[in-house]
């Protein structure tokens, strides 16, 4: 008989081969996606701002600046007996014709002109104008700054608006509006509820972070110190009790109140930055001093003892000597 290819021995190997494979290029992405989606958002958000806003702008300030600061003559201006090859000369300067039969100073048609070449010269004297107040007062290195401190000025002035009474009764009415709009309205507070998490300061202040047994004992949970609970509890309770912020992931500004009692918390030595960390990540990004002793055992590396790590001979006479410890106490 033809003798059966086992395949169930090299089929672990394969396997452990792909996998290193996929892990290696699952850290690459690790890696990679976040600067690339940071840069991604960021340009995002620049663009949104030219398109919106820069732009209506310089649109608006050219139309101002060419409608009353253009001198542009209209075709009768000048009888044809005058103009010799499209240009008038006059006491206040030479005009030159534009291809809509329009006179404008010889000074701006020759910088636009020298500016976009002779084929690309605009035929309305309107648009040569615009290209000429362009180049001359809008140019990009001149209005980004000046838009990005008008802009702060307006965001500085409405905040400081809005945190006045009337202020705040005029944005009051306008949400009272936008909640009257069936889709707008459900736009609108998705929209709000992510920038309220963004940029808006919370009005919870955390004092300190701690770890509560809920939903049931056994089950450990990180949760924000938010003050002292009701007194008809702590009487119910016959012993002090605290309100705890118990967040949700990845979101860590909503979750559940709950009121403990302060014997069954525990105090744990993280920050609260570090707490957002743990809790946006869903517990996969630990504080570097509440990594257990096994996570750093399967990383290569030993829990520290007087500051300085310990190999894998130290560790396990340090085991040796913990275990054994007991006996010569009670000798």
């Amino acid at each position: 008989m033809t003798p059966i290819p086992n395949t169930e021995t090299d089929a672990p190997g394969q396997h452990r081969s792909f996998d290193t494979f996929r892990r290696a290029v699952l850290r690459g992405l690790g890696v990679l996606l976040p600067p690339l989606l940071t840069i991604v958002i960021f340009l995002w958000v620049g663009s949104t701002v030219v398109r919106y806003l820069l732009t209506p702008m310089e649109d608006a300030a050219r139309y101002v600046l060419v409608e009353y600061g253009s001198d542009i003559k209209p075709r009768t201006a000048f009888p044809e007996s005058r103009v010799v090859n499209g240009q008038v000369s006059t006491p206040d300067g030479e005009y030159i014709r534009t291809g809509d039969k329009r006179f404008i100073p010889a000074g701006v048609f020759l910088e636009v002109q020298e500016s976009v070449g002779p084929g690309l010269m605009p035929k309305s004297a309107t648009d040569v104008y615009q290209l000429y107040m362009e180049d001359r007062w809008l140019r990009r290195e001149v209005v980004i700054p000046i838009f990005t401190c008008g802009f702060i000025l307006v965001l500085y002035l409405l905040g400081k608006f809005l945190a006045a009474g009337v202020g705040r009764f005029f944005w009051s009415q306008f949400e009272r509006i936008i909640d009257r709009l069936p889709i707008v309205r459900n736009v609108y507070s998705s929209v709000k509820q992510v920038t309220d998490f963004v940029f808006t300061d919370p009005d919870l202040e955390y004092t300190r972070v701690v770890a509560i047994e809920y939903p049931r004992r056994g089950i450990w949970t990180v949760a924000f110190v938010t003050g002292e609970s009701m007194l008809d509890i702590e009487s119910a309770a016959n012993e002090s009790v605290m309100s705890v912020l118990v967040p949700t992931s990845p979101m860590p500004f909503t979750g559940f109140t709950v009121t403990v009692k302060k014997s069954e918390t525990l105090d744990l030595n993280i920050t609260l930055d570090q707490a957002f960390q743990f809790i946006v990540s869903c517990g996969v990004v630990v504080p570097p001093q509440q990594i257990t002793a096994a996570v750093r055992r399967a990383k290569g590396e030993a829990p520290p003892v007087n500051g300085a790590p310990l190999t894998a001979n130290k560790l396990e006479s340090a085991e040796h000597i913990a275990a054994a410890r007991p006996e010569s106490d009670d000798d």
